[in-house]
């Protein structure tokens, strides 16, 4: 969960700091040349703007993880990879063993911080694709590893 709330604060964060600064900038012509109507209405008030993006960000940085904690599930079972994702709407993902032809580990910049790693699991499909994020990296390397030859006993078997 840490992970996706340093996630959501950095995005927040930045989107907060392009906001203060569209404020200033608006703000500043504003000051030159008065608006008149609904722009000069805007022009007044447009430092609302940076704070609403910023209640937003500390809401949703506190929302996300607990939220995406508990929707986002994963299984791995003799012959299926199960994955669960989604907000509003669920998908389940479901990968025979059989069909899987790579297996990679990704460590972005903040799961290297963390000690935390993804592992993508790879079909001729697009859509029979999955990932499982968040994992510690030595769970990451190991299930990596034990997909990829499962994968190739189950590929001998069935040729």
């Amino acid at each position: 969960m840490a992970h996706w709330a340093i996630e959501s604060a950095l995005l927040w964060g930045l989107a907060s700091g392009l906001a203060w600064g569209a404020a200033a900038f608006v703000d500043e012509w504003d000051g030159r040349r008065r608006w008149d109507g609904l722009l000069g209405w805007l022009g007044e008030r447009v430092w609302w703007l940076p704070v609403a993006v910023a209640a937003a960000g500390v809401l949703m940085t506190a929302v996300t993880p607990v939220w995406r904690y508990r929707v986002h599930r994963w299984e791995v079972s003799a012959d299926v990879v199960y994955t669960r994702t989604g907000w509003f709407s669920r998908e389940w993902l479901l990968v025979p063993v059989s069909r899987i032809q790579t297996v990679d580990t990704e460590q972005g910049w903040i799961e290297r911080l963390l000690g935390l790693a993804t592992i993508e699991i790879n079909t001729a499909s697009h859509a029979g694709s999955s990932e499982v994020a968040g994992l510690p990296a030595d769970v990451a390397a190991r299930l990596a590893e034990q997909l990829a030859h499962r994968a190739h006993d189950l590929r001998d078997d069935a040729t």
